[in-house]
């Protein structure tokens, strides 16, 4: 079922030219993928994308809130990391960083059963490999343009005032800040008159306990010529994603190499689905893999100069949750 990931964006390429509907996936490093065309019907993998997907599983039971445990890795180990992290950013190497952990879990039910339960407007689910219920989008292209909506400051939604502290917090400011000029940079590269149409609007994301509220901003450029023939050049243009890797990109992923060691594969990637008119593609966060029988999720956040050890390792650990039905 993996392809290698340039074999992918020729097909992209091929199939967007003629408009006929596809599926695909790439992993962070750009190494692998999978792409499946008429993708709304059985297949090895399981997708759902803003209401569209090929599963016939149904929503039929309620999770109680306590279906997902884990043990969090303990602090110092994570500082090893952050300290490194900081030290690129005090010599100019980065100005934003996502520095990712991976934590085991215990789950009562298969990473199929997740897909059905998690609520998201983006979700896909391989067997035996992993499930992601992702709440953020990578872009969207229809209609000559392209947007894209970066995600990047998280708050506990049940904290005084959460959402006016998270606005007025200087350093997701100038976090979101760094996202959104590395995303217009992106854009331009494939785009003409690349302008920012949303800055820091709130969303409330669903989890377990308490919600969380996150800021996003929405960017969109205009696209030339026949686009769609060149579906795949223009996603693989723009990876990996900013908002899960960092600023400037090509030193920040040197940093990001070293720091974490091993490769993310699918974590961090990105899927998405084109109905022959519009494609939407989502970034592979919220994401729970299995290996050898073991459940690990994935989880991350932004390191800026500002940044402080305790309160990225808690926002990490906040970020591990199931978004299920109750």
């Amino acid at each position: 079922m993996m392809l290698r990931a340039e074999f992918v964006r020729e097909e992209m390429n091929r199939k967007g030219e003629s408009r006929m509907p596809f599926l695909f996936g790439v992993d962070f490093e750009m190494n692998q993928g999978f792409f499946f065309e008429n993708p709304l019907r059985p297949l090895p993998v399981q997708f759902f994308v803003k209401g569209v997907g090929n599963s016939l599983l149904l929503r039929t039971k309620k999770v109680a809130s306590s279906v997902l445990s884990f043990m969090p890795e303990p602090i110092e180990c994570y500082a090893r990391r952050f300290s490194a992290v900081r030290q690129a950013l005090l010599h100019g190497d980065s100005f934003l960083l996502n520095l990712t952990v991976k934590t085991p879990v215990d789950i009562p039910f298969s990473l199929e059963n997740i897909f059905q339960y998690c609520e998201s407007p983006y979700k896909l689910y391989v067997p035996g490999r992993f499930v992601c219920f992702s709440p953020e989008s990578f872009v969207e292209i229809s209609d000559g343009f392209i947007r894209s909506f970066p995600m990047k400051g998280t708050i506990d939604a049940s904290l005084p005032d959460a959402e006016k502290r998270l606005i007025d917090d200087e350093k997701e400011l100038g976090e979101h800040y760094t996202i959104v000029d590395l995303i217009r940079n992106d854009l331009n590269r494939v785009a003409k008159d690349v302008r920012v149409a949303r800055f820091r609007y709130i969303d409330r994301i669903r989890t377990m306990g308490t919600d969380i509220l996150q800021t996003s901003s929405e960017i969109e450029g205009r696209l030339n010529g026949n686009y769609y023939s060149h579906l795949g050049d223009i996603i693989f243009e723009l990876l990996p994603a900013g908002s899960v890797s960092g600023a400037p990109k090509e030193a920040t992923l040197s940093v990001i190499c070293k720091a974490e060691e091993k490769p993310r594969g699918f974590y961090c990637g990105v899927f998405g689905y084109f109905d022959g008119r519009k494609l939407q593609s989502a970034v592979l966060i919220r994401y729970i893999e299995e290996e050898n029988g073991c459940f690990f999720f994935r989880s991350g956040g932004g390191i800026t100069i500002n940044s402080r050890l305790q309160d990225e390792y808690e926002e990490v650990m906040k970020k591990i949750y199931l978004p299920v039905y109750q």
